[in-house]
């Protein structure tokens, strides 16, 4: 419904009304509306919001959408908004951007603005140094709670966040951190490093985002303090920075295992031809991947030719040992993302996950043997039911252990995805339901 009100304001140009709609509604919501709308309109709701409020919903946006945004702005427009932004988020909207669109961004930046965001350009993408904000108030340890909160006072209000404070020495080096309730609760004269938290973690600004942003999760920290090769505080990780790395992993991770290219946008203002070519590589390399199966089949073509019925169960056995490879693989790829398991876990899981489809194939093998008993010979039933059972133990184990492979390798273990390990047990558990089948049958 809001929708369809909003596109009507905005069909039929009405200002008052589209101002009205603006102020109505929270800026998450303003910012989800623009990412939806097209180039256009997006600007033309822009421009129609007052600039507190532009700033707001522009660090909403995603970095395509921003982009967007900006082309549309000329002048002192264009400069207030890019000057506005927390110099992280600015550092990942040019670390996304044209070349041509950067040069335009930083050229409309005042001289210290620039400099903050070229020293976040420069540590690797990916990286925290990208996300961190380097706008934070430390304090020296050897000052006392009354004084802590004076140097608050006066340097707060061009922090990011004041909620997490670290604590330093004379050299800049990590000591620790404060929590501001802490800090306001304690008595004027007791000193910082009795008050500081000095088992906080901390990590370097080189170190992987996702990693980072996963462990303020298992901290449950607001903020994570940044610092140099040599300990020295750099800035901080905030929890809405973390939140948004990993949600862009989860996104990629899900965009992986459905064997597609992750959107860098949002999928409503996505083409066809944008979301069509998101899908197609993969596509065609699981077809050039499933020509496999076809070998095989051609492979044990006698087999089948003498025992027809043999190929009644191959949807089955291929349905079931893809469907038990896929489980597991996405259980893997969850459990490294979250820190569950690690590459030298590699022996454990696949003995764990071999057993896992040990299990599960003997469940469905009982099943299968019956209802096979009642619909053809007990043999080929016996055949079935014992494919099953490998071709469950098989693809569980594999599809548990390529990501983890994967991974020691270097390469992406949500790569390694759900149809790919399917299309890998489907070729494989039909050679298992073959050579069974050659074996109980005497074929």
């Amino acid at each position: 419904m809001t929708g369809n009100t909003l596109s009507g304001l905005l069909d039929e140009g009405d200002v008052a009304g589209l101002q009205r709609w603006l102020g109505e509604h929270p800026p998450h919501e303003i910012a989800d509306e623009l990412a939806r709308a097209d180039p256009v309109r997006a600007v033309l709701m822009f421009r129609l919001l007052d600039k507190d409020s532009a700033l707001t919903v522009f660090e909403e946006l995603d970095p395509g959408a921003q982009q967007n945004v900006l082309s549309g702005l000329r002048g002192k427009a264009f400069g207030d908004v890019v000057e506005g932004m927390d110099p992280d988020d600015r550092a990942r909207l040019l670390g996304e951007a044209p070349a041509k669109f950067a040069r335009r961004v930083l050229d409309g930046l005042s001289p210290r603005s620039r400099a903050m965001t070229a020293a976040l350009l420069g540590y690797p993408e990916g990286s925290v140094g990208r996300y961190m904000s380097p706008r934070t108030v430390a304090i020296r340890g050897h000052l006392t709670a009354a004084r802590a909160l004076d140097v608050v006072r006066a340097r707060g209000e061009e922090a990011e966040t004041v909620y997490t404070l670290p604590v330093i020495d004379d050299h800049r080096r990590f000591l620790g951190t404060l929590e501001l309730r802490d800090l306001v609760l304690s008595a004027p004269e007791r000193p910082v490093t009795e008050l500081a938290d000095t088992k906080t973690p901390r990590v370097k600004a080189t170190d992987d985002a996702e990693a980072a942003a996963r462990l303020m999760q298992e901290a449950n920290l607001l903020a994570l303090p940044v610092v140099d090769s040599e300990d020295r505080v750099l800035g901080l990780l905030t929890i809405d920075d973390a939140v948004e790395v990993i949600e862009a992993a989860d996104t990629e991770d899900v965009a992986r295992q459905a064997a597609a290219a992750p959107l860098s946008g949002h999928y409503m203002s996505a083409s066809v031809v944008q979301l069509a070519r998101s899908r197609a590589v993969w596509l065609l390399l699981l077809i050039v991947a499933a020509t496999f199966t076809v070998n095989v089949l051609q492979f044990f073509e006698a087999t089948l030719e003498q025992v027809t019925t043999l190929a009644l169960f191959i949807p089955l056995l291929v349905g079931t040992g893809g469907n038990a490879g896929a489980q597991a693989a996405t259980a893997a790829v969850r459990a490294l993302a979250v820190g569950e398991v690690r590459t030298r876990d590699l022996p454990r899981v696949a003995w764990r996950e071999s057993r896992v489809g040990l299990v599960l194939g003997l469940m469905l093998a009982v099943v299968a043997l019956g209802v096979g008993t009642l619909l053809v010979d007990f043999p080929i039933a016996v055949t079935v039911a014992l494919s099953i059972v490998l071709v469950c133990c098989w693809a569980a184990t594999i599809g548990a252990t390529m990501p983890l492979v994967a991974k020691r390798v270097g390469i992406d273990p949500a790569v390694i995805s759900a149809p790919l390990v399917t299309t890998i047990v489907d070729a494989t558990g039909l050679i298992i339901y073959f050579l069974i089948a050659r074996a109980v049958l005497a074929l």
